[in-house]
């Protein structure tokens, strides 16, 4: 029997509310549970129990090449108005060499928070990186 690798980080898909458009780089898939500390004044013992509290998502960033005549992460910002906004489901798949799915996580009512373009500088020699930061109400991994 083959010796079982970890997959490689760079070989994903994003889907972005139907579209599938190309990243380079997302970060941010991350869930937590929070404690809740709780005292009785009667307990005999002189610290706290802690429990389950509420859970925890963090903001997911990401981030990709500039191309011409797209501006689709200013875009879908500009929709953020005072107690409205566009809402996305985004599913994010980690790919094997068949290109096929081994983990997903799908990203639950998403909008965008901060959007931040290239760093501009006139000595560089990289590619031009545009940004999106997507606040979400739920994160659920699913592994194929």
């Amino acid at each position: 029997m083959p010796p079982l690798y970890p997959y490689p980080v760079f070989h994903f898909i994003v889907d972005w509310g139907g579209t599938r458009v190309g990243f380079t780089e997302v970060t941010g898939l991350t869930q937590e549970n929070q404690a809740i500390e709780y005292r009785d004044g009667s307990f005999p013992e002189y610290s706290s129990i802690k429990m389950p509290g509420l859970r925890k998502f963090s903001n997911i960033t990401l981030k990709r090449g500039v191309t011409k005549a797209d501006n689709e992460f200013f875009g879908w910002l500009s929709t953020v108005k005072l107690n409205q906004v566009q809402r996305r489901d985004l599913v994010i798949s980690l790919l094997n060499e068949e290109h096929q799915p081994v983990m997903t996580w799908k990203v639950h009512n998403a909008f965008p928070v901060k959007v931040e373009g290239p760093q501009l500088k006139a000595s560089g020699n990289e590619v031009a990186i545009e940004s999106i930061e997507i606040a979400h109400e739920g994160l659920e991994v699913q592994a194929a």
